[in-house]
């Protein structure tokens, strides 16, 4: 692969994912202060990432059974319904600043789930792209954006870290976590039609 397409893949990876970084920020305002939360969003998002490069490999590939265009836009309810429950605590629970751990916490799964939800869309894109430049050059695809991942959320930890964002995320993320994943799932939802949308 050359550098031309390395920067194309890079390039790729980046107008696709850059939206992930308000996510993983809030994901790290979450964790704030709590043991092992770069490591386990790093995994999640290594972990759902990789279930959209997956995903996109075997549509490429002719296994589309398993994955149907039609079934992509229905991956906006996980942070749909994820984002209602995180509301419903916040509700629930009041606009208390002194939440126990477990309902701040990030898990990789939440993590994951919420990454493949949002990169749904991403596997329209990789697809036709993976079509037209040959095997060698998706597995080389693959290597790039998986190299990206730990870019990505470290740009995130970085946004989250700053000093103005940290505190306006520390302050408002009980109600900025579960309105963007309820935002995102709708967008998701409506961009792809499903439901007739």
């Amino acid at each position: 692969m050359n550098v031309t397409s390395l920067l194309q893949a890079a390039g790729l990876f980046i107008v696709t994912n850059i939206d992930d970084i308000i996510v993983l920020s809030l994901f790290f305002a979450r964790g704030a202060g709590q043991g092992g939360t770069t490591a386990r969003i790093v995994a999640g998002q290594y972990l759902g990432f990789g279930g959209i490069l997956l995903a996109s490999v075997a549509v490429t590939f002719g296994a589309g059974l398993f994955l149907p265009d039609t079934a992509i836009p229905y991956f906006g309810l996980i942070p749909l319904l994820l984002g209602l429950y995180a509301g419903w605590r916040v509700w629930r629970d009041g606009d208390d600043d002194d939440d126990e751990v477990p309902d701040k916490s990030v898990s990789v799964l939440l993590v994951a789930a919420v990454t493949c939800a949002n990169g749904g869309d991403n596997i329209g894109v990789y697809v036709p792209v993976f079509l037209t430049v040959g095997t060698a050059a998706v597995m080389a695809y693959c290597i790039v954006f998986l190299a990206l991942v730990v870019v990505l959320v470290l740009a995130a930890r970085f946004v989250a870290t700053r000093k103005p964002v940290a505190a306006m995320l520390e302050r408002w993320e009980h109600i900025l976590f579960p309105l963007v994943l309820v935002v995102l799932g709708l967008v998701i939802l409506v961009e792809g039609g499903a439901f007739g949308l």
